[in-house]
């Protein structure tokens, strides 16, 4: 199928031949006799292209493409004139137009006009689809270390690629969940479709299902055209949500439907709009904790939750951190024009020594500031952060010895974030960082062990 087009003429037998041509070229066609019937038939379906009559009783064609790119301004329109109105379409051309037709039609001409009018189509789908992938993805660096658990990592994505099952993610802030996501699209047949990324957390409730589903003109205040959303925008691709767990529920219950029903409906829109998509999310929260609770659909959690990938944090990949510290500098040193020999024993020590709780995103942080900071042609531990040194120059990762009788975890942590929150002034904000967590993240922890601010 070559793309709809919808024929608006009064004459039924100009409407006739044209539907005849046109099909046989391999188009979906629908036509009808007047304006108003277009607008109905608009209203309905919609079709790529709008190839209409200019004088037509009732609505002019003129009238009813105005109409029409008032409501959406990309939509392509071809103009149908007489031998004596050609002043009117060109008028028309200058209004939106992409070309004219003068009658009676020329059946080569007609045919090439439409061929032209379809690849302007095409660059536009993708210039948009382009733009939103420019906006929502940005470079990563391909996966680097050979730990043990980043392994059965590999291994995990190298056997669900192919397939276009729904993958959950596990992992703390910064342990590569989106890197991961990609390599599973880059690794499927989906390849050499969009690949988009979106973070719950990051965007507001109220526009979150606008930048998911995309929204009609005017369905709320500032919606001056029609915008797709990412999942139109990924057809055939692959859409990948992060921190699916800050999602609200009244979301949750749209993106069930959406995965069970494979439609969307734009914000303001009447229609259904068929996509083909496969869902990859991730999350640092325990979902099955969260469904316990009441903050996340159990339904949503199992539809998610086919094939689950666990990320190890940094702290557990051992001489991984050596190979990815080495990884950054090249990389920073290269795009700094800054020549370095290496990371210096010392400063090696001390990487191998911090706990990283930003994870391999921190660590990258780290080597560029190192980097930029260097006064020789290695990293001296006098370039790396105040942070990362203060916990290794205590001597040992824990500031105690563990009792004969053990330790639980559960109190251990409930003791440090009692103590962050009373060093902060019970400001959570102020906490968090102490504590190495996001603000949402000690807001669970908090709610989590029921910890109240003392009256």
């Amino acid at each position: 199928m070559n793309g709809s087009i919808l024929i608006v003429d009064d004459e039924k037998g100009q409407r006739d031949i044209l539907s005849a041509i046109l099909t046989k070229e391999g188009y979906r066609v629908v036509a009808v006799p007047g304006a108003r019937e277009a607008l109905e038939e608009m209203e309905g379906a919609e079709f790529d292209l709008l190839l209409t009559d200019l004088k037509m009783q009732g609505m002019s064609g003129m009238e009813l493409m105005e109409r029409v790119l008032d409501e959406d301004p990309s939509q392509c329109v071809v103009m149908m004139t007489a031998h004596g109105t050609v002043d009117s379409a060109v008028e028309a051309m200058k209004k939106g137009a992409f070309d004219y037709l003068e009658k009676p039609l020329e059946r080569d001409d007609l045919i090439l006009t439409l061929q032209r009018a379809f690849e302007r189509i095409m660059l536009v789908k993708e210039n948009r689809v382009l733009h939103k992938r420019l906006a929502e993805t940005k470079t990563l660096p391909n996966m680097i270390g050979d730990h043990p658990k980043m392994m059965e990592v590999v291994r995990m994505i190298n056997k669900i690629a192919p397939t276009s099952t729904t993958v959950l993610i596990y992992g703390e802030s910064g342990t590569g969940k989106e890197l991961v996501a990609r390599a599973i699209h880059d690794r499927s047949p989906r390849k050499d479709k969009p690949f988009f990324a979106i973070n719950c957390a990051a965007i507001p409730d109220s526009l979150i299902e606008s930048e998911l589903f995309g929204h009609e003109k005017g369905a709320f205040t500032g919606a001056g055209s029609r915008e797709i959303g990412i999942f139109e925008a990924a057809e055939g691709g692959t859409v990948f949500l992060d921190e699916i767990g800050e999602m609200n529920t009244a979301m949750q219950a749209k993106l069930l439907r959406t995965i069970q029903e494979k439609e969307i409906r734009r914000v303001g829109g009447k229609l259904n709009i068929p996509v083909d998509v496969r869902i990859i999310s991730a999350t640092n929260r325990d979902l099955e904790q969260e469904t316990k609770r009441g903050a996340f659909r159990e339904d949503l959690f199992y539809r998610l939750n086919v094939i689950r990938i666990t990320l190890p944090p940094l702290r557990e990949r051992g001489n991984d951190i050596v190979t990815l510290a080495n990884f950054f500098l090249r990389k920073y040193s290269e795009a700094c024009g800054i020549v370095m020999k290496g990371i210096a024993k010392p400063a090696l020590k001390i990487l191998l020594d911090y706990t990283w709780p930003g994870n391999v995103r921190q660590l990258e942080s780290v080597i560029e500031r190192g980097v930029l900071m260097a006064e020789s042609d290695y990293i001296q531990p006098e370039d790396l952060p105040a942070d990362v040194h203060h916990e290794a120059t205590t001597g040992s990762r824990l500031r105690f010895d563990f009792p004969a009788e053990g330790i639980s975890m559960d109190e251990l942590e409930r003791d440090l974030i009692m103590k962050a929150m009373e060093r902060a002034d019970w400001v959570i904000s102020k906490a968090a960082p102490l504590l190495g967590m996001s603000y949402k993240t000690l807001q669970y922890r908090l709610e989590k062990f029921g910890i109240e601010r003392p009256e």
